[in-house]
């Protein structure tokens, strides 16, 4: 890791070797290992620095809006108890408001293929990351592109799941009612899995509730919302 972030600033928070050995560590005490419990068990991931993670600064790639969440995202808490292990949290566009990688004061995001290349963005640094092996899978976000413009720019799978199949609780929000959590990783299997992990006996997003008013109001919108039934959408 130690290599690549020198040249390239993929994190903002890198997790500290002992804790992330603890970690591990306490995977390793658990007596029987239940795969079905545990379906991620030891698989090291990092998430985009505007997802919350307990006791771990939040910046959204701005410094003076720093905070210190007390609790992480449903979606990443979800993700550690079914065995993965944080390594730490990665760059981005400001806000992630960006395509690009490179509106950061942490520094841009070099591609994964080429360095004078852009990364894409705004999940600059989780694309990377997982581009570069440093990471099995990754956490970013998506508005409007931003979990989909980097995985392509390094070819590498970005998932974004139907709207509200994921809680965005915890995530610093660029547009509440469309920010999307999504995955990065090798393969679609992967993070079809991480996708289901997330999304497990989870509520749907308050908004798309409210959409369901709305919907029983207008002329002819019942038929519209009822294409949008995520039961009928891909992940």
């Amino acid at each position: 890791i130690e290599k690549y972030i020198e040249s390239n600033p993929m994190f903002i928070h890198l997790c500290e070797k002992d804790i992330v050995m603890a970690a591990a560590r306490k995977l390793e005490n658990i007596a029987l290992f239940d795969k079905d419990k545990y379906p991620l068990y030891g698989v090291p991931f990092v998430v985009k620095d505007n997802i919350d993670v307990a006791t771990i600064p939040t910046t959204a790639a701005c410094p003076e809006f720093s905070y210190v969440p007390t609790e992480s995202a449903p979606c990443v808490q979800k993700l550690l108890e079914a065995g993965a292990i944080l390594i730490g949290k990665t760059n981005l566009d400001q806000f992630a408001t960006g395509l690009v990688g490179t509106r950061s004061p942490y520094g841009a995001c070099q591609n994964s293929f080429n360095i004078e290349y852009i990364s894409g963005g705004s999940s600059s640094g989780s694309s990377v990351a997982v581009a570069l092996g440093i990471a099995s899978f990754s956490l970013g976000t998506d508005t409007a592109g931003s979990g989909r413009v980097p995985a392509m720019f390094n070819n590498i799978v970005g998932i974004k799941p139907t709207l509200g199949k994921v809680s965005n609780q915890g995530v610093v929000p660029a547009c509440k009612s469309l920010d999307t959590v999504t995955v990065f990783a090798l393969s679609c299997r992967e993070a079809s899995l991480c996708v289901e992990i997330m999304s497990e006996n989870d509520k749907k997003l308050e908004f798309i509730h409210d959409l369901d008013d709305i919907a029983m109001s207008r002329p002819n919108a019942a038929a519209s919302m009822a294409r949008f039934d995520s039961s009928e959408c891909a992940l």
